[in-house]
């Protein structure tokens, strides 16, 4: 459309709707048959869209570890480490502690037998009245703690004869009752100790006495056991 004015002719032209180019009837026959398809939008051909549009994928999926989270890793897989290697050192040491608690309550209890075998009397063993007298002074060698003169545990002649034999006796290596050292026990020890023990199962104090032995082992193992003689005599 144009118009004009005072100032002059002037020719104004409005736009339009451009109308599409008729097409050939065989191509727009063409078209119209083919299914209608989904456009997909593609990425700019250039420009900063385009980069960013191929560099973002990549940003994503080259992305690391931070300091922070790397640290973190370290802290805990240290802390894990340390304690599975601390419980891996406990066992290893302690792996062969069975064996060593077996060897002492074996000897320990050996010993503690040896010792509640023995008599428990008024009068030494050797003195003539030892099956008769009633009391200490019915006796020419009244029993006490610890061994009588001349007698050992190993002696062949005079060998330990009364529980109160036993008494402060410590083997610093654990040997048999004919003195010889016990193969595979080197590193084993064991001390007895003999006490006059209190009234015991309807007992009067005095007539019963308290065995305690301690064996010592490897790697400062320690077993003590505790046993009771009664006294051995006419009237009990």
């Amino acid at each position: 459309m144009s118009t004009t004015d005072g100032l002059g002719d002037c020719v104004i032209f409005a736009p339009s709707r451009l109308l599409p180019s008729p097409e050939p009837s065989g191509e727009a026959s063409k078209r119209s048959t083919k299914p209608a398809s989904r456009q997909v939008a593609a990425y700019p051909a250039s420009g900063r869209g385009a980069e960013r549009a191929l560099r973002a994928p990549k940003a994503i999926n080259a992305r690391g570890l931070s300091l922070v989270e790397l640290l973190v890793f370290i802290a805990v897989v240290g802390v894990a480490v340390t304690g599975v290697l601390a419980v891996y050192n406990q066992t290893a040491r302690a792996s062969a502690d069975p064996v060593v608690r077996k060897q002492a309550l074996a000897v320990a209890e050996s010993l503690l037998e040896e010792v509640l075998a023995q008599p428990f009397t008024y009068c030494d063993p050797d003195d003539p009245a030892v099956e008769t007298a009633t009391a200490p002074g019915d006796c020419a060698v009244p029993e006490a703690a610890g061994p009588e003169a001349g007698e050992t545990r190993a002696a062949a002649l005079t060998p330990f004869d009364n529980a109160n034999d036993y008494a402060g006796l410590a083997l610093a290596t654990l040997t048999d009752l004919t003195g010889a050292a016990v193969p595979g026990l080197a590193g084993y020890a064991a001390t007895i100790d003999v006490q006059a023990a209190g009234a015991f199962n309807g007992l009067p104090a005095g007539e019963t006495l308290r065995v305690t032995v301690t064996v010592t082992g490897p790697g400062n193992h320690r077993i003590v056991l505790d046993g009771y003689r009664t006294r051995h005599a006419p009237n009990f």
